[in-house]
């Protein structure tokens, strides 16, 4: 079991400065061209992974290009459209009607606040931090995603559970500057060795700040339960 450092800001600076040297490259894996094509992408990927997202966004970004079009596309075409995606159905729904509400009230054009975004259907925090990041070069946020989740309970940062808590949290403990930076560091290492399943902890550049680790510790502290 590694040790994390204390306080709270320690461990995140530490963790920080590993994986920055880990993924030098780390950023967004969803593709897109512009604003209304992230924001379909970002709702698509909810519990759904953004590869699969991406194979079907190429095909879908073809057929439909403006607010209009998706909002006006018949409920069964757009859900056909994506029906690859987990929760297809319920998400057509979503876009359909977010991308009415782009049209009728915001002229077309991607909302560029939290509170706009989070008025649209199918779209929470985490899809509207996206967006504002990405989209619009606002930074007012952390996206907290099931690897953030996952990660930064494993390594003491937050035992907060939900992601609206747990957002909250590393807001007081995450340097501004680094919000953006690190979502995508949490996903790069989420998906190369600290999986949910059976992370490889004999691999990890944090197992000896991670009270988490395998080796000789006993509980996974992002599930509560015992290895």
């Amino acid at each position: 079991m590694g040790t994390p450092l204390e306080p709270r800001e320690e461990q995140v600076e530490e963790v920080l400065d590993r994986l920055y040297e880990e993924y030098p490259d780390s950023t967004i894996s969803l593709n897109y061209s512009n604003r209304l094509e992230l924001l379909i992408a970002v709702i698509l990927s909810a519990q759904c992974t953004d590869e699969r997202v991406n194979e079907v966004c190429s095909d879908l970004f073809e057929t439909y290009e403006t607010p209009e079009e998706y909002a006006n596309a018949p409920q069964e075409e757009l859900a056909e459209a994506i029906n690859s995606i987990t929760y297809y159905n319920n998400k057509a729904k979503y876009i359909r009607s977010a991308c009415a509400d782009i049209a009728e009230k915001h002229d077309g054009e991607v909302p560029d606040t939290m509170s706009e975004l989070t008025d649209l259907a199918g779209v929470g925090r985490k899809t509207a931090n996206v967006v504002l990041q990405h989209g619009h070069d606002v930074v007012e946020g952390i996206v907290v995603d099931t690897h953030v989740q996952r990660l930064t309970r494993r390594l003491g940062i937050t035992e907060e559970e939900r992601p609206e808590s747990i957002e909250q949290d590393l807001l007081e403990v995450v340097p501004e500057s680094d919000w953006q930076q690190f979502t995508h560091l949490m996903i790069d290492h989420g998906r190369a060795t600290c999986t949910a399943i059976n992370p490889d902890c004999g691999d990890c550049v944090l197992a000896d700040v991670c009270p988490s680790e395998k080796g000789d510790g006993d509980v996974d502290l992002a599930s509560g339960e015992a290895w």
